[in-house]
């Protein structure tokens, strides 16, 4: 069973990554808002903020959030391939083949994974060119690595939830506007301490604080603290949670 797992799902993510090769429009589309608001808010309102802030150097500090609503942005476009699927009956030949069944599910999961990573390398890339700079060893770059792959695969089964259960196009890829926006509220633009009470306590205990926190700490190669451990905690209960859904959604589609 594991051996046809992994050979059915190898043979799906190919073609999943074959549609995205072939639109690489969604790759850049999922990246231009991000950089658009890392160029606003280091050219634009950058000089405000290093105030607030207290760094001189603001896409240091802000370009962990910009990450983050980059997953939020791409994660929509799974749920939308999904929604097509099914739309398109391609599900229903799939299940009528030898296949494993959530070989189905695990192949726009892993076509998440790499289209976000080409985003995200795109958006690392014009953080360089703006002046990011970081003294983080090897080993704190594996751990962004990991938190920001762990981060979008917790999301992307959300996505996936979001895609088995939508009536429409629209209501596919829309739950990720909340994800979008939370960012904005959290540490990753100015300190929690800037904002007022019941907006910091908000801020101070929602996911993207703690994961922000703690890829800025790695970035600056600063002791992380509990925030890794929030951090970890809250990606890996949204996929759990989230995987748990997602599948009990599909098994309810198929039957």
């Amino acid at each position: 069973m594991t051996t046809h797992f992994v050979a059915d799902t190898a043979t799906l993510t190919g073609r999943s990554m074959r549609h995205i090769f072939r639109s690489a429009d969604t790759i850049i589309t999922t990246a231009v808002t991000p950089i658009a608001l890392m160029l606003l808010f280091v050219f634009v309102f950058g000089g405000a903020l290093r105030q607030s802030t207290g760094v001189d150097n603001y896409v240091n500090y802000l370009l962990p959030g910009i990450l983050l609503i980059a997953i939020a942005s791409g994660i929509a476009y799974t749920a939308f391939r999904l929604f097509t699927d099914l739309q398109s009956g391609i599900f229903e030949r799939f299940h009528s083949m030898p296949i494993t069944r959530s070989s189905v599910l695990w192949a726009h999961v892993l076509t998440s994974l790499v289209a976000n990573g080409i985003t995200l390398a795109i958006i690392f890339g014009v953080g360089l060119l703006m002046g990011f700079r970081t003294s983080a060893s090897p080993l704190a770059w594996l751990a962004v690595i990991g938190i920001l792959g762990l981060f979008t695969l917790a999301l992307t089964w959300l996505a996936v939830i979001a895609g088995l259960s939508a009536k429409t196009v629209d209501g596919a890829s829309a739950f990720s506007y909340p994800l979008i926006f939370l960012p904005f509220i959290s540490s990753a633009f100015v300190p929690t301490e800037t904002m007022p009470g019941p907006v910091r306590w908000f801020a101070e205990n929602q996911p993207v604080t703690s994961i922000v926190n703690s890829i800025q700490a790695l970035f600056a190669g600063q002791p992380v603290g509990t925030d890794l451990w929030v951090a970890l905690a809250w990606c890996v209960g949204i996929l759990v949670v989230a995987y748990a859904g997602a599948m009990l959604v599909y098994r309810r589609r198929i039957a």
